[in-house]
């Protein structure tokens, strides 16, 4: 089964959702906020996907952090602040089997659906 990670008041999270749903695509939806995410989850992401891609430099939660700590962003310093604070993970991950897909684009994820 397909998997959608994220939060759900997240605009890309809606678009993902509405997609999988206009093309009748089952999938389990997982809230960071409500859900939660462990360590292991996280540390998968990252070895698939890149921790520097996965870390959202975009979002309000990376402004907030003090200049020292994104000046000194290794990847596991990443990790555990994307632990404590999950909505520094950028959104959405999609994952199938051991697949996964960052973000959200009508094309990729008509590529990646193509695949399963």
């Amino acid at each position: 089964m397909i998997k959608l990670y994220g939060i759900k008041n997240c605009d890309t999270i809606k678009k993902a959702r509405q997609y999988l749903e206009q093309h009748r695509l089952e999938y389990q939806f997982h809230d960071y906020r409500t859900d939660g995410i462990t360590s292991e989850l996280l540390t998968d992401f990252a070895a698939k996907l890149g921790w520097q891609p996965l870390l959202n430099t975009r979002g309000t939660t990376w402004r907030q952090l003090s200049d020292e700590q994104k000046a000194n962003i290794d990847q596991q310093s990443a990790l555990a602040l994307m632990l404590s604070q999950p909505a520094l993970i950028k959104r959405p991950v999609l994952a199938h089997g051991n697949e996964y897909l960052l973000g959200f684009s009508e094309s990729s994820y008509e590529k990646f659906i193509s695949t399963l």
